[in-house]
């Protein structure tokens, strides 16, 4: 029998633990019969690993972040969830916590302070960096705690998260639940450290490796583990050694687990081992442990009955578009402010006043990247900042995109917003899970909103190269949940950016390079906003209609001012995601011949998805066939005269020849 210490918990706690343990053992063996029975789809089993998720979670605080995986239902029960709404939630039913649009534990609930996981492990361990870092900031005594296995330590995202973690002296707990087997690939596989708690000190934080099984050594560590990341505020790595009685999944089944471990095992059981020192320490009597097993028993049955009454699935187009996004209204739109003072700025000029009265109208409002205090960022746009905003609100960040864009998640769960700024925005490319995967489903799953605005300085014509000039808005047009924005001119640069730190939803807000310097206009000196999904009429004409956005608006009006005798139509779409479909419906009304103009490669570009819209939609209204005028499909070259041929606007003129030939 495994050896307890008391270390002089009362009777009471000691039974109060006994009874959070057994509860979610009892609903497992439940939900291991109804699965054979085929009543429900789908199982991963946590039977043996219970000690840690119901020990960590008891030794919390009940509005401390938990960012639970897949073997946590410790976790779940821990803060109170309702079996049958557990159960509903597990069955896919419309009334579970994500109305049917997830299974398993890939939900989390705002009420119960728990953040859903996505199936790309790792980032749960940088959300809580943001969860912990909003606490360090409110001064909240709070910390955040994370869960691992041990096949996600090998995942980019565990060292990101431990490095920034530690970097920023942020009270958070990872804990490490070495079961053994990354799924079917065991430890000698994954790794050669004696202990994987041995990597905490390569990032300069505290680690020990303790016994997961042992119910009393997990409470006892985490609530010491705690104290010591509120007091010293910093973080503190955990390792739980246990093992998993089941398969990875119940279908993954067991047979590549030697037959000995699970005898060894066995006998380790967390349950049973602590119902024994319980009876032998005379805190509780066989009576009343059969009790509470009875009892619990038939709760989950009472619990059950109530699960399996949920109504059948109603489907509604329109419902699921609607909670794509979290709900948003424009409360200081720019038409009430443009009889007001304006005076000429340059684009990155517009950009910083939009961040410098963001920050004064939003006092929760966080700005990180890479070099962005004292150095003022790659631009200089945020130069100055850190002296009048401090370090707090102005963060330099390390190298580890993907950390810093989850640690921005994190933040909104605790009501912050944030500004991440990509020194360029080639370099997202490493933190693309986070913004794809979480950041832009997270309000559809369970109505968390993403409170993050991403900013990308993009584009060519600067000679800079494969690597700092590609132009990848269309990455981000495809995914639902997220907005994508590109202003063109100073007035909008300012609004926009505004508009986009107001809104609730993820934003990914792209600013031209090649314009910073070069486009100058009247900026209204108040605070306001354009709202995103609205184009800009730039010129209205009736012989030919270019769609463009960016520094295509300026390569378009260019070209109309160089050729006066064609009456062109310019539409500059602002945003991207969503499009403004009456406007671009408008024009093509007013014309009949479009032509799609964007500095992104040909194929797969945005122009490709807007064509096929207009050819659907206003096929009646044309007189020729639609076309696209975009860069080369080539990696960008550095070659100023290589760069220029690369450029869409090389080309400009025979499109606009083809077309008015028709």
């Amino acid at each position: 029998m495994m050896e307890y210490q008391r270390k002089g918990l009362s009777n009471e706690t000691l039974k109060d633990l006994y009874r959070r343990l057994l509860w979610p053992r009892l609903i497992e063996e439940k939900m291991l019969v109804l699965l054979r029975q085929g009543r429900i789809s789908k199982w991963f089993s946590g039977i043996g690993q219970e000690a840690i998720s119901v020990g960590a979670t008891a030794a919390l605080q009940q509005e401390e972040w938990i960012f639970p995986l897949h073997r946590n239902l410790g976790v779940f029960t821990g803060r109170g969830m309702p079996l049958h709404q557990l159960f509903k939630q597990w069955q896919g039913a419309q009334d579970g916590y994500s109305k049917g649009r997830e299974r398993s534990f890939h939900f989390g609930s705002a009420d119960h302070h728990v953040c859903g996981m996505i199936s790309h492990l790792g980032p749960q361990l940088t959300l809580a960096n943001g969860a912990a870092l909003a606490a360090k900031l409110k001064g909240a005594g709070k910390v955040a705690l994370a869960f691992t296995g041990d096949g996600g330590t090998s995942e980019g995202d565990f060292h990101e998260a431990l490095n920034v973690a530690a970097v920023w002296d942020l009270p958070v707990i990872f804990i490490i639940e070495n079961n053994g087997y990354g799924l079917s690939t065991p430890v000698n596989e994954q790794y050669r450290c004696t202990q994987l708690a041995d990597r905490g000190k390569g990032y300069g934080m505290e680690s020990v490796t303790i016994d997961g099984n042992d119910i009393l050594t997990v409470y006892d560590t985490i609530k010491g583990v705690r104290d010591y990341c509120l007091q010293h505020q910093k973080p503190y790595l955990v390792e739980c050694m246990t093992f998993r009685m089941r398969g990875h999944e119940e279908a993954s089944g067991t047979k590549y687990v030697p037959k000995e471990l699970f005898e060894t095992w066995a006998e380790k059981d967390p349950i049973k081992n602590y119902e024994t020192w319980l009876l032998q320490e005379g805190v509780m009597g066989a009576d009343e442990t059969a009790h509470i097993r009875q009892s619990q028993q038939q709760q989950i049955e009472a619990e059950l009955a109530m699960g399996f009454q949920s109504e059948p699935v109603q489907v509604s187009s329109e419902k699921e578009l609607a909670d794509v996004y979290a709900p948003h209204t424009v409360k200081y739109p720019l038409r009430q402010v443009q009889d007001t003072a304006a005076r000429s700025l340059r684009f990155i000029d517009a950009i910083s006043e939009a961040l410098r009265q963001s920050m004064d109208w939003h006092t929760n409002l966080v700005l990180m990247g890479q070099d962005i205090a004292a150095y003022g960022g790659a631009f200089k746009i945020t130069e100055g900042f850190v002296q009048q905003y401090g370090k707090e609100r102005v963060r330099n960040t390390p190298l580890c995109e993907s950390a810093i864009i989850g640690a921005a998640l994190g933040l909104s769960l605790e009501g912050y917003k944030s500004m991440v700024e990509m020194q360029f925005a080639d370099f997202v490319s490493v933190g693309f899970n986070q913004i794809v995967n979480n950041l832009a489903k997270i309000h559809y799953r369970w109505g968390q909103n993403a409170d993050v605005v991403i900013r990308m300085p993009t584009g060519g014509g600067v000679g800079a190269g494969p690597f700092h000039s590609q132009s990848n808005e269309a990455w981000f047009v495809h995914t639902p949940g997220l907005k994508v924005v590109y202003p063109s001119t100073p007035e909008d640069a300012k609004g926009l950016l505004i508009a986009a730190i107001n809104d609730p939803n993820p934003v990914i807000y792209f600013e031209h390079k090649a314009l910073y310097r070069s486009i100058s206009g009247p900026v209204p000196e108040a605070y306001y906003e354009v709202e995103i999904g609205k184009a800009r009429q730039v010129k209205v004409g009736e012989e030919l209609s270019i769609i463009t956005y960016g520094a295509g608006v300026h390569w378009a009006e260019a070209f109309a001012a160089e050729h006066p005798e064609i009456d062109l139509d310019i539409l500059d779409l602002r945003s991207l995601l969503p499009l403004d479909y009456d406007a671009i419906q408008a024009s093509v009304q007013r014309t009949g011949k479009v032509l799609l103009l964007h500095e992104d490669t040909l194929v797969g570009g945005i122009g490709g998805e807007l064509a096929a819209w207009i050819a659907e939609h206003c096929f009646e209204w044309l007189d020729a066939p639609v076309m696209r005028c975009a860069s080369l499909d080539t990696p960008v070259p550095f070659h100023t005269e290589l760069e220029q041929n690369f450029l869409a606007k090389s080309r400009l003129g025979e499109v606009v020849d083809r077309l008015l030939g028709y």
